[in-house]
């Protein structure tokens, strides 16, 4: 008897929102291989039928981003983003990328945890704009800001409305297809092959309806950072850098002291810290703090009742980062504050190396993140070993802590160059299963460098750092050090000395506080 294929139709309704169209054409094509068919239904969703006591959207409210920390005004983003369109043949944009509306309105929110952003969807076209959220999180204020930016409210539920307006218009609409949903894709599409098959005639002029697929412009020019946006970041580290002397005083005198003490109540004590600083709004990220073997987890989480100790025989591994109205941080210190072993000394050492390796880097302009990725792992391949994530992310100025387009990776297919005002993380580490995890983060900024050559007339461009916060020297093994590396220590040792200590009073100005040795 011969066997047929059995097509089983995977039906999405409210997934439509949820998954990006790239990541759906990606599930269609592989389920098809088992002769499966992907499904896009359009009628009311089962599960938001059944669902009870589901929680309410976010309701809080919508904030200005200052101009003084923005640095540039809504209708300065506006007409560049309308003059990429018209180079693209597009007369319109549809965005979805929450950092890129906040960014482009000079806006901030409290949608998501520790990314100021809000829930929203913007449509650009050379006329106007319009923005989709929900009327109750818009202040006075808010809307008269929107108003003097010709930007017009309207109800989040009816982008999809829009999208089919825009059809029907004949508008050659720019979609990001790695980030839109599918939902708004595939309306636009669907309202475009409909009427091409009537042969409605078109609106306004238009030659479309054609959907334009190329990344958005937004997403790199709000990663090239400003002169305002740039101070704000300088700014915003060094009063993160004082909560964090705060806390390390404290927390080796409790250890000191005997203090029984938890990895969560590390965290929660120095989002005490950081929460006293002036600006301060979040946490950037949930803080990993990992103790001995926890370190280990790249990832790890402290949760209440099932994690460890802090104690003085441990390597403590910290990741945190805060929300300021300025700017934002993300830092990783690793410390022992009993006495280190050998082997954790020179693990420590040689990722301190890699990261005065990529920290020191000068490259030629046009050069993607990925080249770079080297520097940093250099040092740990000559004795065997390496670590499982990248080495450097994009982040944003009081936006998200990772965005893109960059990033400094052993992946190879990111082609984004690195540019003048990108900042990017340095954190290179190592994990030694079961027992220990190092990581030493600082972030950077990418600036031009002169150099006595320019081959091929082209400029050369290296990193400021933003980050000033010390490395525990009692974890380094000096003698694996170069002198020129040795010489970094001590200059952003004396860097941290300057900037960070007339910013603290009374005791937590002495230098044993701030870790600060010689090399």
């Amino acid at each position: 008897m011969k066997s047929w294929p059995r097509v089983v139709k995977l039906e999405l309704i409210r997934e439509q929102f949820l998954f990006s169209y790239d990541a759906a054409e990606e599930l269609k094509e592989a389920i098809a291989k088992k002769n499966h068919e992907l499904v896009y239904l359009y009628s009311s969703n089962l599960v938001d039928e059944i669902w009870k006591e589901r929680p309410k959207p976010p309701s809080k409210s919508i904030r200005i981003h200052d101009l003084k920390y923005a640095g540039l005004d809504v209708a300065s983003k506006l007409t560049f983003l309308r003059y990429e369109l018209e180079g693209a043949g597009s007369s319109a944009i549809v965005i979805s990328m929450l950092d890129e509306i906040a960014w482009l309105l000079n806006l901030r929110g409290n949608d998501v945890p520790h990314s100021p952003v809000f829930y929203a969807y913007l449509v650009v076209n050379i006329n106007g704009a319009f923005l989709f959220t929900e009327n109750s999180k818009v202040t006075p204020e808010v809307m008269d800001h929107l108003k003097s930016a010709k930007v017009e409210l309207r109800p989040y539920d009816s982008i999809l409305s829009e999208i089919e307006s825009l059809a029907v218009q004949g508008v050659n609409l720019w979609m990001d297809k790695s980030s839109l949903n599918t939902a708004i894709v595939s309306t636009f599409k669907s309202a475009s092959d409909r009427l091409k098959k009537k042969k409605r005639p078109i609106l306004n002029g238009e030659t479309g309806p054609d959907a334009i697929f190329k990344p958005s412009p937004i997403s790199l020019a709000k990663a090239v950072k400003n002169d305002a946006e740039l101070e704000g970041m300088r700014n915003c580290h060094l009063r993160d850098a004082v909560a964090l002397v705060h806390f390390w005083m404290w927390l080796e005198d409790e250890i000191g002291k005997g203090v029984i003490l938890t990895e969560v109540d590390a965290a929660d004590k120095l989002l005490q810290f950081r929460s006293e600083q002036s600006g301060f709004m979040d946490t950037s990220f949930d803080t990993i703090c990992g103790s001995g073997a926890n370190g280990a987890i790249i990832h790890y989480r402290a949760e209440p009742g099932s994690c460890s100790i802090v104690t003085d025989k441990e390597l403590l591994l910290l990741d945190s980062g805060a929300q300021f109205t300025d700017g934002t941080t993300d830092i990783t210190r690793t410390v022992h504050l009993g006495e280190p072993t050998a082997r954790q000394k020179e693990c420590f050492t040689r990722v301190l190396q890699g990261h005065i390796g990529l920290d020191q880097a000068v490259f030629p302009e046009n050069t993607p993140g990925f080249v770079l990725d080297a520097f940093a792992r250099s040092s740990l391949w000559k004795i065997g070993l390496d670590y499982r994530h990248g080495t450097g992310h994009g982040v944003g100025a009081a936006l998200n802590v990772h965005e893109g387009p960059q990033s400094i990776s052993f992946r190879f297919g990111n082609m984004t160059a690195l540019q003048k005002g990108m900042i990017v993380s340095n954190e290179p580490g190592y994990y030694e299963d079961h027992s220990f995890g190092i990581r030493i983060e600082n972030l950077l900024h990418v600036k031009a460098v002169d150099t006595p050559n320019h081959f091929g007339g082209i400029e050369y461009l290296g990193f400021e750092k933003l980050t000033f916060f010390p490395m525990q020297t009692k974890l380094i093994d000096m003698s694996l050090l170069s002198p020129a590396e040795i010489k970094w220590v001590d200059d952003y040792h004396s860097q941290v000395w300057e900037k960070v200590s007339p910013l603290l009073d009374g005791s937590a100005r002495q230098k044993k506080h701030l870790h600060i040795n010689k090399a």
